[in-house]
């Protein structure tokens, strides 16, 4: 890409932190990484309120840094939970805002819906345009991947895309090929697991991480149907509970107290048999739901992908090693570079290697 000094502003909103980093073409200027307190974010009613309060601390940065609005030439914001999209870069537009605002979006009040609406208000200001990137709603999903087992219920596409994507565009680059040429498993191994089949540089199905695949530091994946149903109808939890259970307390955490990797490693290596069956257990369901996505790829796959935060962890990275060498070419990027993401989105268009999304 031409090294011509256009500026990107990326945005990271989450539920009690904002990322922030500026970028000059594919060079990070700076990054901050602003906590937010929690009796600062009690005075909002909701995550829409809290734009403002944001949207400030963002320019008060960006002066502090010795840049201003007239410097940047783009602006780009995490993207939400949307209604289902394909992948790519979008320009945010009236009918984006319009939805976030209505809450007609499949998680009306989530925090990364902010970035959208941070990131048009500052480029509005600025008199560029801003964008969102790969949201966690990319849906290319086949049909056949959409039956659940009973119509009441679709499986649905909701993943780290983000990461996803710039991992496999890296992965391409490594193999001297385009994306749109190959067929990849990516493995996002975080907080939450999403397994996905690329073909041809769609994501042909995903491992929901709020509702299936291998269980993860936080949440369940896949459970026994009637099991899970039995413990529904109790009458010992409520919902609220039961999805503090699933989604934050549950997985590795559930079984041996703690949700980080490492620390259940230390545990198990000084004897700590339940962390020991519990590590052993999530490679293992990783790897099943890996096979599971190759085999969606009939088999042809170019390369499998490690990225997130777990593949930091070598003894979870040798094991997956180990039980996915059959499968080939295994590459690792370890971590969660979400606002080098958005950047590469945004360059992406800024330089015609891919259209900008209109959404509608």
């Amino acid at each position: 890409m031409a090294d011509n000094g256009r500026m990107i502003l990326a945005l990271n909103p989450g539920g009690t932190s904002t990322k922030v980093g500026l970028f000059r073409e594919t060079e990070l200027i700076f990054e901050k990484n602003i906590r937010h307190m929690p009796d600062e974010l009690a005075e909002f009613d909701s995550i829409f309120d809290q734009h403002d309060f944001r949207r400030n601390i963002i320019l008060r940065i960006l002066e502090e840094e010795g840049y201003s609005l007239t410097d940047l030439s783009a602006v780009v914001g995490r993207g939400g939970a949307f209604k289902p999209l394909e992948s790519g870069t979008y320009e945010v537009n009236e009918a984006l805002v319009e939805d976030i605002r209505e809450g007609s979006t499949l998680q009306a009040d989530h925090p990364s819906n902010l970035g959208a609406l941070l990131a048009r208000g500052i480029a509005k200001a600025a008199g560029i345009k801003p964008y969102i990137v790969d949201p966690v709603c990319v849906d290319e999903m086949i049909d056949e991947a959409r039956l659940s087992g009973l119509p009441a219920i679709e499986r649905t596409s909701l993943s780290h895309a983000l990461n996803i994507r710039m991992v496999a565009y890296k992965a391409a680059q490594m193999l001297e090929r385009e994306l749109a040429e190959l067929n990849m498993v990516v493995l996002h191994l975080g907080s939450g697991i999403s397994v996905t089949a690329i073909r041809k540089g769609r994501m042909i199905d995903t491992s929901q991480a709020n509702d299936g695949g291998p269980f993860s530091p936080q949440r369940v994946g896949a459970l026994p149907t009637t099991g899970l149903v039995k413990l529904c109808l109790s009458g010992d939890y409520t919902w609220k509970e039961m999805k503090v259970m699933l989604l934050k307390r549950g997985g590795l955490m559930a079984y041996t107290g703690t949700d980080h990797v490492g620390e259940a490693l230390k545990r198990a290596e000084e004897g700590d048999e339940s962390c020991d069956i519990a590590l052993r257990a999530m490679a293992y369901q990783i790897t099943k739901e890996a096979g599971a996505m190759a085999a969606a790829l009939a088999g042809k796959v170019d390369a499998v992908v490690v990225t997130g935060g777990i593949a930091h962890n070598r003894w979870m990275m040798n094991r997956l090693e180990q039980n996915l060498e059959y499968l080939g070419k295994i590459i690792i990027f370890p971590g969660e570079e979400e606002l080098e993401a958005l950047m590469r989105g945004v360059l992406r268009v800024l330089d015609s290697v891919e259209e900008v999304k209109v959404y509608r």
